[in-house]
């Protein structure tokens, strides 16, 4: 039987900005290597399966090559898609078993809220070629369980970045990717950044949930703010409010479907 797919702009109220998440609801159990053709076939940073599990669901998120731990936008874009179709009441929280834990998001009017663990960035020294691979010189570096950040001096020298993605890749094979940020010169946000994530498959990930859990309580401590406004300044481009909340960070986006369709092809492990 046909399974119903959808594609979902996260992190924007406009269609063809924001990150586009291919999202797949499960009516059973499917095989790890047949999701990874599926997320290779819709080729986007991110597909997400969704399997019902009485109240909860169960949530795995594949890039074109690898599965991930944790990821923000294609959460955001199942949310959305569980209250879209009626697979969630409008008013019932939606509840995700992932690799990393329990994971829920709630409705705010046209914004979802993801309540996500916090994952500070601890200063480390810059593994050989990163500031190079980046051509920048860093303000600091960091690295959590899963990526380096590293600061730079201005919005400018963020929005300019154009790293050597072969370099970077070698650079970051520790972790998942990297996190550049600075401080954002419009009064619309308090900060801004790019995500860059070439060992997993994505040279540049177009708005990146997940890295606002080390990017807020970073910015938070520096601006001594605890609600704080977001941009990620990719060619797409997405805004995104993220609140500090200690242990965890709960970060908020809109999202629109753009596309619907049947997946025909169930070959299964």
């Amino acid at each position: 039987m046909p399974l119903t797919i959808y594609q979902v702009d996260a992190f924007t109220a406009e269609p063809f900005a924001g990150n586009p998440a291919a999202v797949c609801l499960l009516s059973e159990p499917s095989g790890e290597s047949w999701m990874q053709n599926v997320a290779r076939e819709m080729n986007l940073s991110e597909t997400a399966f969704l399997e019902r599990r009485h109240e909860e669901f169960s949530l795995r998120w594949f890039t074109p090559s690898v599965e991930v731990d944790l990821c923000g936008h294609a959460t955001l874009a199942s949310a959305h898609v569980l209250w879209e179709t009626g697979e969630l009441a409008q008013d019932v929280p939606a509840r995700f078993r992932t690799r990393s834990g329990l994971l829920t998001a709630t409705r705010h009017g046209d914004w979802i809220e993801l309540d996500f663990p916090a994952e500070p960035a601890q200063a480390a020294p810059a593994p050989p070629g990163l500031l190079e691979s980046l051509g920048v010189a860093g303000k600091f570096v960091g690295k959590n369980r899963l990526d380096y950040m590293v600061e730079v001096e201005s919005e400018e020298v963020v929005r300019a970045l154009e790293p050597d993605f072969r370099l970077l890749k070698s650079a970051s094979r520790e972790g998942r990717g990297v996190i550049v940020t600075s401080r954002s010169d419009s009064p619309d946000y308090d900060f801004v950044s790019r995500y860059f994530a070439p060992a997993a498959g994505i040279d540049e990930d177009p708005v990146t949930g997940s890295t606002h859990c080390c990017l807020g309580p970073f910015w938070s401590e520096r601006l001594g703010k605890r609600e704080l406004r977001a941009y990620q300044a990719s060619r797409r481009g997405g805004s995104l409010r993220v609140r500090d909340g200690g242990a965890r960070v709960y970060i908020s986006g809109q999202s629109i479907t753009v596309m619907r369709g049947e997946l025909l092809t169930r070959e299964q492990e």
